[in-house]
């Protein structure tokens, strides 16, 4: 039987023997060379068909030949790089490591031993999904980089990889455990079917889109009439230079002022639907293509997430490697009752230490999937405790000096320039002192409803007015614990009390440092108190 038909039987693949992703690879890889090189290719058609490349304009004749030519050529030296680059690229699963060797000319090699891989995840993009191709990234939790990956296999390749090489980071788990540790290690448990935990059909798809408010489009528009200025009919730096020193705004502003009043409310209204709704349908369109069918499933091996309409992810996350929990809200959505919940794991989640595990979910959602994963969600009995309040005062003083100075600079630059006013420099001063109050309001209520709090088994920390923010840590995982203090903190008598984890940290910021001090002493005594040779790795 042969490397692909192993692996579209669904079988583990085989071990020291060199294999290559899959031929169809090629095609993708190719064409997306064939995109990155558009534009060049566009500026140079363009040039050549206005002449300016040659210096001459002989009609679209001589240009459209040159610019098939260049196409052409294009690509056929990507089809050439492509092929060598998928010759000369291969991989193997070894007994103690993953190896990739690639390379046409320069070789490289690198290797990652199966003790340092956190998790295999397979990702597919939209071509690679018409294809039947799935990358394979090899995470280790190295900072956020993906040590290796396999960009494309078969999809029933990329899942037999997924299942050889899990296995075999089991195996050099058992392995480093192995010794006297080993008979008082707590046998792992029996495999079980996948329970679905999460899931979020199309109606809650539009209701969390319409939540997601977004006016990210007119970015991209700006971007892309940035990008493509020269396929425009007009050049947009001078229709914009010639809109301010013609003094059409003036022109602009005449007519609105020649409006009736009903046509100017009619005018704002319609201004203020139209942004609106461009930022509902942005965030619709964003939410179906990261979100459509997600799914979060309780596995034997952890958490599987599977989620995306054009790029699809299917993760799995160990339970035993999520060290945290974040339990966060909207302004708006937390009047609805709705909340998102993320993990914060040692495995990877595209570049990002942060999981999403239910983001658009209710309270009694979530409590399930923080007991599958080994936390308990706050209750009443927790005996929660509010930051140091000279902390919030300095803030709001910091914030209100820092008003008064760029005031003051304004108010000098104005002099300079003999254009201030009294009603301009009446209108600074009311905008200072509503800044100062604004913000000194702020800091009361967020001193309000910050806490923290430390229970046999977890640290809690719940930040935020509008849109609160819970985090909870388990004691055991945590690695560090540091008391912070600036100069200001240091003579005020407050800190910053810093919990330190694999895959991400949290703080407590300006605890009494009575306070902290005890908290400090009480996760040192949990984390000493452990075996962690007798952990699950």
């Amino acid at each position: 039987m042969s490397e692909v038909e192993i692996a579209a039987a669904g079988e583990p693949i085989e071990t020291d023997e060199w294999r290559r992703v899959s031929p169809l690879s090629m095609v993708v890889q190719g064409l997306d060379l064939i995109a990155r090189a558009f534009i060049p290719l566009a500026f140079v058609t363009y040039g050549v068909a206005t002449g300016d490349a040659l210096g001459t304009d002989d009609g679209l004749g001589t240009p459209t030949f040159i610019a098939a030519g260049v196409f052409l050529l294009v690509i056929a030296m990507s089809a050439v790089s492509t092929y060598l680059g998928w010759y000369r690229l291969r991989y193997r699963i070894g007994a103690n490591d993953v190896r990739l060797e690639q390379g046409i000319i320069s070789r490289s090699a690198r290797s990652v031993p199966y003790d340092r891989i956190q998790d295999v995840s397979l990702e597919q993009k939209l071509l690679p999904r018409l294809l039947g191709l799935v990358e394979v990234k090899f995470e280790t939790g190295a900072g956020g980089k993906e040590e290796l990956k396999l960009t494309y296999v078969k999809e029933a390749e990329g899942e037999a990889l997924r299942e050889t090489v899990r296995s075999l980071v089991e195996d050099a788990d058992e392995a480093a455990t192995t010794g006297p540790e080993a008979e008082n290690a707590v046998p792992s448990a029996p495999a079980a079917d996948a329970r679905l935990l999460f899931a979020m059909n199309e109606k809650r798809l539009f209701t969390y889109g319409l939540f997601s408010f977004s006016l990210v489009i007119f970015t991209v528009i700006l971007g892309a009439a940035q990008q493509f200025e020269f396929l425009l009919p007009f050049d947009l730096g001078d229709l914009i230079e010639s809109f301010v020193e013609d003094e059409r705004y003036a022109d602009a502003g005449g007519y609105i002022a020649g409006l009736d009043t009903t046509s100017r409310i009619v005018g704002i209204l319609w201004l203020i639907v139209s942004i609106i709704g461009v930022g509902l349908l942005s965030g619709l369109v964003k939410t179906f293509l990261r979100d459509y069918d997600f799914r979060l499933e309780r596995t034997a091996k952890g958490f599987r997430r599977r989620r995306g309409l054009l790029t699809k992810t299917d993760v799995v996350m160990p339970v035993h490697r999520v060290q945290a929990l974040i339990v966060s809200t909207g302004w708006l959505r937390r009047r609805f009752g709705w909340h998102g919940l993320s993990v914060i794991s040692l495995a990877q989640d595209s570049g990002s230490a942060n999981h999403d595990v239910a983001p658009f979910a209710k309270m009694h959602e979530i409590a399930p999937i923080a007991g599958e994963a080994g936390f308990a969600l706050p209750d009443d009995s927790e005996e929660w405790r509010r930051p140091s309040p000279k902390y919030y005062v300095d803030s709001a003083i910091i914030n209100a000096i820092t008003f008064i100075v760029l005031a003051a600079i304004g108010v000098t630059v104005a002099l300079a320039m003999e254009n201030l006013r009294g009603s301009v420099l009446a209108l600074i001063v009311a905008l200072v002192a509503l800044l100062t109050a604004f913000f000194a309001l702020r800091e009361f209520y967020l001193w309000r409803y910050d806490r923290h709090a430390l229970d046999p088994d977890q640290v809690l920390s719940r930040r935020g007015w509008l849109a609160p923010r819970t985090q909870i840590a388990n004691r055991v995982k945590l690695h560090t614990v540091e008391i912070a203090q600036g100069p200001i903190a240091r003579w005020r008598g407050y800190c910053d009390l810093k919990f330190g984890m694999a895959g991400g940290s949290f703080a407590f910021e300006g605890l009494r440092v009575e306070d902290a001090r005890k908290l400090r002493a009480a996760v040192l005594d949990s984390i000493a108190s452990v075996d962690f040779a007798k952990l699950a790795r």
